[in-house]
């Protein structure tokens, strides 16, 4: 197993986009001093690796984000620290914070243009717009060494999901993190235009490189067991641990009781997690519909098979890189 923390901050959001399926309410938020102590216990079971912010809005809990923050760039163990936000929570206070922390990546939600993405990520009453507030922030997120945009592609606007990469692309975004809605039910049309869109993306980023120009494409990185969710260490908002984050999502919260492995008060060795992460697809596969899980493994797919098309070229791309 790799050695990844993930911590749940928080399961609270100001945000209810439509393809989340989170659990928000009913769960508390992790103390800093529990989330210090995660630290701890991670270096203790897994000797190094890299932490995950997740959440729900990770920013909700500012405090909490900070010490793990300043702890980890204390700690040689600790590699790289991953925040995700949607990005309501930035300011130029916490952009200048991020950028003078050599290992942290903020990773943005952005799903496009402002149509798509308003479409997909509601605010809750007195937020303000997310798109909006984060176009507030360019042109520093932009120019910022660590940012990376996730694109989430839902059903819904996987016609239009060229269209939106190359928006992001428009506003300066070189980095990015490909999303398909997963653990949701795509129609066959959908599923086409998936396959069309990244098609096209494809295209886009390959001519890009052609001609040396710089595009991150971090799903080119990154592999899990598991579709979408994360395994390792995982640290729920209520202290819990699991080897899945796969209880973030309502369809599958009857399954927290089954993954978990203990606590930050009764914590497991690593062979327990490794050991109940051999169960997770199973679990998955029994408690989703039928017609869910194939949708997630289609999707899959075709995020797998626009990642191989992508990598002959990116390693030609990388030699002329090294080679100038």
């Amino acid at each position: 197993m790799v050695g990844s923390l993930v911590l749940t901050v928080t399961r609270r959001c100001n945000l209810r986009c439509s393809y989340c399926p989170t659990v928000k309410d009913g769960f508390p938020s992790l103390t800093t001093e529990q989330a210090l102590s995660a630290l701890s216990l991670f270096e203790h079971i897994f000797g190094s690796g890299e932490v995950k912010l997740f959440g729900g809005e990770p920013l909700l809990e500012p405090e909490t984000v900070r010490a793990v923050l300043a702890a980890a760039e204390q700690r040689p163990a600790l590699k790289r620290v991953y925040l995700s936000t949607n990005g309501l929570g930035l300011d130029d206070a916490w952009l200048d914070s991020l950028a003078a922390n050599p290992k942290c990546i903020l990773t943005l939600s952005l799903d496009g243009r402002p149509e798509d993405h308003r479409r997909l990520r509601r605010a809750l009453p007195q937020v303000a717009d997310s798109y909006d507030h984060v176009m507030q922030l360019l042109p520093r997120l932009t120019q910022a060494p660590r940012v990376v945009v996730t694109q989430t592609i839902a059903p819904a606007t996987a016609s239009n999901a060229a269209d939106n990469f190359a928006h992001l692309l428009g506003l300066g975004f070189r980095r990015f993190n490909f999303l398909p809605g997963y653990y949701l039910a795509w129609r066959p049309e959908q599923l086409r235009q998936l396959r069309e869109s990244f098609a096209r993306m494809a295209a886009e980023i390959t001519e890009r490189w052609r001609h040396d120009e710089y595009v991150y494409v971090r799903n080119l990185f990154t592999w899990a067991p598991t579709p979408f969710f994360n395994s390792g260490m995982i640290v729920d908002s209520d202290g819990s641990i699991h080897p899945s984050n796969l209880g973030l999502s309502g369809a599958l919260a009857d399954l927290l009781p089954e993954t978990r492995v203990g606590g930050l008060d009764s914590p497991p060795t690593r062979a327990d997690l490794e050991a109940h992460a051999a169960t997770v697809n199973q679990r998955l596969q029994t408690a989703l519909a039928p017609a869910v899980w194939q949708s997630t493994l289609d999707v899959d797919r075709a995020l797998t098979r626009f990642c191989r098309g992508l990598y002959a070229e990116f390693v030609r791309y990388r030699r002329r890189r090294r080679a100038a």
